[in-house]
């Protein structure tokens, strides 16, 4: 965060006034990336993506919705087989306690079906914030936050958007300064400007386009 200096709220929502319709007109294509068909995949694609590729949760998540269909289906299968069916994910056994988990209070709690409120979502096991955002925005159309992965937090305080590390304060700082219909999509713009210009450990700013508005160019 060299040279970065944090600005008051104002002048940090003017910056992203600039800035936004640039990341828009460079991504217009910019949506979420784990495949899915209704909001149960998309709560299991996201649960499965902690510390794994999105690529890599679209190739097990091509299987595994074939093969759970329903919560119900996904409560009633045994630890051992699914840990085996998303092995590949990292977290395996984590990750499928918190699915069976999650299924389980689906099926008994809310008829099968994801709930498309902050707290019944979070209140599922496995569930936590940035997951019910994802959820939220994505397959209900509800900006209720910001998703803030390593992209966002990142580029989020390279701009000078944020001084914090911690997630739950950057999206604190980011819901004070985007527009609330642009929550969900400012996640997804970034992370494309993550993946493509803004790298963590080398920066393409001599082509970035948002360098001449961006306080850290060409000092990361």
């Amino acid at each position: 965060m060299a040279g970065v200096t944090i600005k008051t709220v104002q002048q940090r929502a003017e910056r992203v006034q600039i800035i936004l319709p640039v990341l828009k007109r460079m991504y217009p294509d910019a949506k979420c990336s784990l495949n899915h068909t209704n909001p149960f995949e998309l709560l299991i694609a996201t649960i499965l993506s902690a510390q794994c590729t999105d690529d890599r949760v679209n190739i097990v998540t091509k299987d595994l919705f074939r093969k759970y269909r329903s919560a119900a289906e996904l409560a009633r299968v045994a630890q051992e087989e699914l840990e085996k069916d998303i092995q590949s994910t990292g977290f395996f056994r984590n990750k499928a306690k918190s699915l069976r988990g999650m299924a389980t209070a689906l099926a008994e709690k809310h008829g099968g079906q994801v709930p498309a409120e902050m707290e019944s979502l979070t209140s599922l096991p496995g569930v936590g914030r940035k997951t019910a955002n994802v959820v939220l925005g994505n397959a209900f159309g509800k900006n209720e936050g910001v998703v803030v992965d390593t992209h966002v937090g990142r580029i989020s305080q390279r701009l000078g958007l944020t001084k914090h590390d911690d997630p739950v304060k950057i999206e604190q700082d980011l819901m004070q300064v985007i527009p609330q219909e642009d929550w969900a999509l400012w996640s997804h713009l970034l992370i494309y400007h993550g993946r493509r210009v803004c790298q963590a450990r080398k920066p393409k700013c001599d082509v970035c386009e948002l360098a001449k508005w961006c306080p850290s160019a060409g000092s990361v």
